[in-house]
């Protein structure tokens, strides 16, 4: 089964709705001058919330091929809340994609891996593809080894879903983002293989060989494509690089600028 490589563009606490409108417009012009052919990769961006509806408004008016995502969703559908949005919301604003547990929301909002799964169940029941997000620190890695914490951390995610289930996992070693450093091809293929065999595991070989797993931390253009080689790594979940339009858009078009 060929899996769409998936690029998405995770901008976190920056650019303001008027920002994300003359980005969002400079980024389908960009990829169009470079006769980027849109099937090739799935392109998707997850704007703050109060970006949404106006992202939303404008790949509508100028039918942009891109995908919508937000970067958090409550566990509870509706209630007494104050600050969380509800899936349901997002639904109605066709946000085909959530993150979920990126690690900045278990560092500093302390979601737990229970939290986690409780908002990957919210995110299905109104049609969302979690983007469920896993990855150990550097103290985790030499303690408890490469693997160990993302395949625990998945397992608790994925629990009692349905085989049929459209989920996208995020690797994103913790000890990678922002700081500079980039796990290895090879370190990246190592832990995404064992993701893809707790998928297997628990959803089933279908699940494990449709599913799309990301690599997060530190993505660049320039490393992009030595990623995409690797069998178990079906696109990148972006940071800092997706908020440069020109950087964005060479790592979106990896296959042509250096090939694979």
């Amino acid at each position: 089964m060929a899996r769409t490589p998936l690029i998405a563009g995770n901008w976190k606490m920056n650019l303001d709705h008027l920002q994300a409108v003359a980005f969002v417009q400079k980024l389908h012009w960009t990829l169009k001058d470079a006769k980027h052919e849109d099937g090739s990769v799935e392109v998707a961006v997850f704007p703050p919330f109060t970006d949404i509806r106006t992202v939303q408004t404008l790949l509508d008016a100028d039918k942009i091929p891109f995908a919508l995502g937000a970067q958090d969703l409550s566990a509870q559908d509706s209630g007494a809340y104050t600050g969380e949005v509800s899936g349901a919301f997002l639904s109605k604003l066709d946000c085909g994609y959530v993150i979920i547990g990126h690690s900045e929301r278990r560092q500093y909002h302390g979601e737990t891996d229970e939290v986690v799964a409780a908002k990957v169940q919210a995110a299905l029941r109104h049609g969302i593809v979690p983007v469920i997000c896993v990855g150990e620190t550097l103290e985790q890695r030499e303690e408890s080894g490469p693997t160990a914490v993302s395949v625990e951390q998945l397992r608790v995610a994925l629990a009692g879903l349905p085989a049929d289930a459209d989920v996208v996992i995020a690797y994103e070693p913790v000890w990678a983002i922002g700081t500079g450093q980039v796990a290895s091809p090879e370190q990246a293929e190592e832990v995404c293989g064992a993701l893809r065999a707790v998928i297997g595991e628990v959803l089933g070989a279908d699940a494990a060989e449709r599913t799309r797993i990301l690599y997060g931390g530190s993505v660049k253009a320039a490393n992009i494509a030595a990623f995409m080689r690797e069998p178990d790594v079906d696109g990148a979940l972006v940071g800092g690089a997706s908020l440069l339009v020109d950087e964005f858009a060479a790592i979106i078009r990896y296959q042509k600028h250096v090939g694979v």
